[in-house]
């Protein structure tokens, strides 16, 4: 959903920080907190367990926050002094409305907000109490509160807040579970197909020289590919007369903070990939993915080709083999395509997610609000499962000026 974004100078180190008297004890107290650095041991801790997504953890967040020129906002949830709750947010201006959403909006997969493996799913009692402390603590800030693309559950625990996921989200995501071995992973899906085209896209590069599966591990390297996948995914969109979502630059300048805070090591926000050519095209690179990892879940970015030079070859399927054959290797447990339909994703998953979003309100404004808003977050739903609709939306969107 398109917004103006309320920007101010982007300082990790202020000092600001409001407060409200606490309840009773046992009850959850909130807070916000406008300095990363004061909530960072407690932010990495929850972003480390399984039932929390990656697009909530500290290095997302504050790369989306200095990427956009946007001052830092975190809903913290207390309990008898320990942090068990945290929402970055951003504020963006909507039609007169504050909404405090997720950082990162449509370049997020999958969110979860950040919760302690402690933190119950509340009755109605509690979730009601709840309700009126994030009322009180973020009502001064914004008159919406959405928290979108939320699963029901993740890695086998209950989404705190799932009583309140009355709006599914238009786009499902893909998933492919991930065995031992390549060959085990196949098997799930049609696997004598599969293998017969992963020989003949191999066949085919070959005839052309070979090819490489290419992760370089500097930051150099990983920038020329990310500025690359700019470059062909924007020519991409044109061609298909399409919108370009990676154009703006704070949107570039996000993806290359990230893959700058992508150390060595297992997890990682963003590391790019590539299908690079060898022999007659040299260097050639005719394939991009972008991977992020947190634990077992490995979750694709974003992926871009380059087909005029061995379009038969499908150079983005084959990538996709060797990203999935080396997640194996390497102890993941799922790929996941992220959110979209697309038939790519079909041919590889075995497994999809629903997932919802939630619209509180947060002052009269936004109670007055969220009837339309909802209303309309139901129309974009319908209009993404009526091909012809979406078809036309897309097109009015390529032909509307930037």
């Amino acid at each position: 959903m398109p917004g103006r974004n309320v920007r101010a100078k982007l300082d990790l180190e202020s000092p600001a920080h409001r407060a409200l008297p606490p309840p009773e004890p046992g009850a959850v107290t909130f807070d916000v907190v406008t300095m990363p650095a004061l909530v960072e041991a407690d932010w990495r801790s929850l972003a480390a367990l399984p039932r929390n997504s990656l697009h909530q953890s500290f290095d997302w967040a504050c790369a989306w926050w200095r990427a956009r020129r946007l001052a830092p906002l975190i809903l913290r949830g207390r309990q008898a002094g320990r942090t068990v709750m945290l929402l970055p947010l951003e504020i963006i201006h909507r039609r007169g409305l504050r909404v405090a959403g997720l950082p990162g909006e449509r370049f997020n997969n999958l969110n979860t907000g950040l919760f302690s493996d402690d933190f119950p799913e509340p009755d109605e009692e509690q979730l009601n109490d709840l309700l009126a402390g994030l009322r009180r603590v973020l009502a001064g800030y914004a008159d919406i509160l959405l928290l979108d693309t939320l699963p029901a559950s993740l890695a086998g625990s209950p989404h705190p807040l799932r009583r309140l996921m009355a709006i599914e989200h238009p786009d499902r995501s893909l998933q492919l579970p991930l065995l031992s071995t390549m060959d085990e992973t196949v098997n799930q899906l049609n696997a004598k197909t599969r293998r017969k085209r992963f020989r003949q896209q191999c066949r085919r590069l070959e005839a052309l020289g070979g090819f490489d599966h290419y992760c370089p591990e500097n930051r150099r390297g990983q920038h020329e590919l990310l500025d690359l996948f700019f470059r062909q995914k924007s020519e991409r969109l044109a061609a298909l007369g399409l919108p370009d979502v990676f154009r703006p630059a704070d949107v570039r300048r996000f993806f290359h903070d990230l893959a700058d805070r992508s150390e060595a090591g297992p997890d990682f926000p963003l590391r790019l990939h590539a299908l690079r050519l060898r022999g007659r095209y040299e260097g050639r690179i005719v394939a991009v993915g972008g991977l992020s990892r947190k634990g077992g879940h490995v979750l694709c970015q974003f992926g871009s080709i380059d087909d005029r030079l061995c379009p038969d070859a499908s150079p983005g399927e084959l990538l996709f083999w060797l990203m999935i054959e080396q997640s194996c290797r390497e102890g993941a447990t799922v790929f996941d395509f992220g959110l979209g339909d697309q038939p790519y994703k079909r041919s590889w998953c075995t497994q999809e997610t629903t997932t919802y979003d939630i619209l509180l309100p947060l002052s009269r404004k936004g109670a007055l609000a969220q009837p339309v808003l909802a209303s309309a977050m139901r129309l974009k739903k319908a209009i993404k499962n009526n091909a012809m609709l979406y078809s036309l939306v897309q097109r009015l969107r390529a032909a509307a000026p930037l």
